[in-house]
């Protein structure tokens, strides 16, 4: 029987015949269109849902140039200048692109912009600067030789995501779309009937999808129209003195600029966040949830279905949050970079159905003639289809320029292939799960379930240095036989569940995903060191736990059996010594690849073993600490046996070993996901070459498998 459904497909109005042939040939059961393209009309009588990119805050550049104070606003900050003199100018715009921003100079400035002297970290005085609307200049009193930043409100006069797609695309005749703040009385009246009208002009269109809802993440460009500031989390482009001006009257305390501009890191999802901040987040969540209720709503009066994407103006929904299933959504789509990405989406709950973006996007850019589409599908599918496994999308489909992917040879058949494998992927789960280790795993980091799959990352499964050693670890939970959890430091103060049997902490020093000064709240260190002391686990990658006090470094150290040396104890001798026979490295064969890493780190105690070492310090070493362990590794990144040897650490960290193998392959590049309600096994080869494998049931080999590459087996569980 030929599997269909379950696919979406883009389309534009000279694609209409093409996109026919498409959708019989890949059984899709839904067409869309997407930001730059247009549903051709002949589409409209396909036995097929419609779906239509939906915007409220943009696209309407009629009514924000009527209503020019109402475009949305972003904090900004403005470069650091030190001054030379008593005097100092400082150029707002400065680095900053003039086409997408303008200084708010609509609001008092006195009221809603913030001097600071960084130096001496205290705020100038209102009455010692002045706003030059002239120059676009504050002059300010100042000490010689100090620093100063000016915190100040811009209007967004060209929408960010519209700029981007624009650039990306290189179009060159279409208008620069505004975006105006439907928070705002005015605006909202008009928003609301205008998405009234449109959905009873459109009774064709079946699923409404909303990009998204009011507020952009911080998507900021420089002068030469290069991205300047991404923060994919970002709560910056949610302010305006409407918004602040009720946060005041909900928190009970005055606004200031800095808990939005934040010495310039605007909030990075890596700061540890501040308690202003935190309110601010909230209230905001609490604020967009009953808005976006209130379109949904409208939405389901036309008998239509509402779609959110997770992306583009999504701040304030947090889909992890207390507010998002208040929104009566039935069903979010987002892009799936990889599996971390993917599971961002499929965990969702509070929606009919997940929906994923797999990659590549139909953009010229990489559908170019340098460009290589197919190995990115590929790899993309990879991550993404271990992930499935555990937690899977309902549905999965694809975005862009449907004519790209239509001309490029070969691409239309791995399209087939991938949805094909995604379609048996859900024959033989039936709805039901795949087996899970009989204990969980947590995440402890400073953000919790609130930011679920999203730690140490900047935006969207984009590669950074300095980062991809700890998203390493969530990529291999990401497809792992394991329930996990993402907890914070408040609550392993009220108690860690009996149910979590091992916790990892991952991140550099002073992060929100380390923790920061958290380590220096001796109720949490009591709780942790009992947890494992009663035989719980503790994984720790990079620097967890870290923050200098009391002579340690890594406050648990007497845990980890490892401490990092920050030249206060040279004068300490350390007799380190490896010994690599361990039952975490039972599957090795090739170097393990910590990624970074991290220096200077020595083992210490008495209860230790050095796996690995990089001259005189450890990379990976595992203690005994009462009737618990812990391992630590200098770093985690993604790859098949990385997977393996982290599956292996934390069924040695929980005391579980012999469970391990209750189902188990043998080769580092393959995975088994076992459907025991269905009498399912799926065993994946996760490498572009043939590999070899035996399948475990119960401690017991069960059979041998050759796999092709990327192949994925069924196997009936006798």
């Amino acid at each position: 029987m030929e599997l269909t459904g379950r696919l979406t497909l883009p389309t534009d109005v000279d694609m209409a015949e093409e996109t026919i042939e498409l959708k019989e040939a890949l059984g899709a059961d839904a067409l869309r269109d997407c930001d730059g393209t247009t549903m051709p009309d002949a589409l409209l009588s396909q036995d097929a849902k419609t779906y239509a990119t939906y915007y409220t805050t943009r696209k309407d550049n009629a009514w924000a140039e009527a209503n020019p104070e109402e475009i949305q606003q972003e904090y900004l900050i403005s470069e650091r200048v030190t001054a030379r003199g008593n005097t100092l100018r400082i150029e707002l715009m400065k680095g900053f692109h003039r086409e997408q921003l303008k200084v708010n100079e609509t609001d008092d400035p006195k009221r809603w912009w913030e001097v600071i002297d960084r130096t001496a970290g205290e705020v100038v005085p209102a009455d010692c600067w002045e706003y030059k609307a002239d120059t676009g200049e504050v002059v300010i009193q100042t000490v010689p030789y100090h620093e100063y930043t000016v915190s100040f409100l811009a209007f967004l006069i060209w929408d960010p995501v519209h700029m981007y797609n624009f650039l990306t695309n290189d179009w060159k005749d279409a208008p620069h779309q505004l975006t105006f703040d439907v928070r705002q009385p005015k605006t909202k009246r008009y928003v609301m009937d205008k998405l009234k009208q449109w959905c009873e002009t459109h009774p064709e269109i079946d699923v409404v999808r909303f990009t998204t809802f009011f507020h952009q993440f911080t998507l900021t460009f420089d002068d030469k129209k290069r991205e300047k500031y991404v923060e994919w989390f970002g709560y910056s482009a949610s302010v305006s003195p409407y918004i602040l001006k009720q946060f005041e009257e909900w928190a009970g305390y005055p606004f200031r600029p800095e808990f939005i501009v934040d010495e310039g890191y605007h909030n990075s999802i890596f700061r540890v966040p501040s308690k202003e901040f935190r309110d601010f987040m909230e209230f905001q969540q609490i604020e967009v949830s009953k808005l976006a209720k209130e379109m949904v709503d409208i939405v389901h009066s036309y008998g239509k279905e509402a779609m959110m994407f997770l992306g583009d103006h999504w701040i304030g929904t947090e889909p992890f949050g207390n507010y998002f299933a208040d929104i009566g959504l039935d069903a979010v789509v987002g892009s799936v970079g990889d599996g971390v990405t993917l599971r961002m989406i499929s965990d969702i709950k509070g929606v009919n159905y997940t929906e994923g973006r797999l990659l590549p996007y139909f953009f010229p850019d990489v559908f170019c003639e340098e460009g290589d589409p197919i190995k990115e599908a590929q790899e993309n599918w990879l991550k993404a289809r271990r992930a499935i496994l555990r937690s899977p999308l309902d549905r999965i489909g694809y975005g862009g320029y449907l004519k790209l992917a239509y001309e490029r040879e070969g691409f239309v058949e791995e399209m087939k292939h991938i949805v094909n494998e995604f379609r048996l992927i859900h024959q033989h789960m039936q709805g039901t799960g795949a087996y899970t280790a009989p204990f969980k795993v947590a995440v402890l980091n400073c953000w919790g379930n609130l930011r679920r799959w999203m730690a140490n990352q900047v935006h969207h499964a984009i590669w950074h240095r300095e980062i991809y050693s700890y998203v390493g670890v969530l990529e291999c939970l990401s497809g792992m036989p394991f329930e996990v959890e993402f907890i914070t430091f408040e609550e392993v103060k009220k108690g860690i569940p009996e149910e979590i049997r091992v916790i990892i902490n991952a991140g550099d020093a002073g992060t929100a995903f380390s923790g920061g000064s958290s380590w220096a709240d001796a109720e949490v260190l009591v709780k942790l060191r009992a947890f494992v002391d009663n035989g719980g686990g503790f994984i720790g990658v990079g620097e967890p736990t870290a923050y200098p006090y009391q002579g340690r470094y890594f406050q648990l150290s007497d845990v980890l059996g490892v401490d990092r040396e920050m030249n206060f104890s040279l004068s300490t001798d350390k007799y380190n010594e490896i010994n690599p026979k361990h039952f975490i490295l039972e599957d090795v064969e090739q170097d393990i690849d910590f990624g970074e890493g991290m220096s200077r780190i020595y083992a210490q105690g008495e209860r230790y073993q050095i796996l690995c070492m990089d001259g005189e310090y450890s990379q990976l070493v595992v203690n005994s600490y009462g009737s618990g362990r812990s391992v630590y590794f200098a770093g985690l990144p993604y790859s098949p046996q990385n997977c393996r040897i982290l599956l292996r650490a934390i069924y040695y960290a929980a005391g579980r070993e012999e469970d391990m193998k209750k189902f188990y392959v043998t080769h580092v590049d393959t995975e088994a996901a076992v459907f025991e309600q269905t009498g399912k096994i799926a065993v994946i080869n996760n490498a572009m070459e043939a590999r070899e494998t035996d399948l475990y049931i119960n401690g017991q080999k069960f059979c041998h498998l050759e796999l092709e590459p990327m192949e994925m087996r069924w196997v009936e569980k006798v």
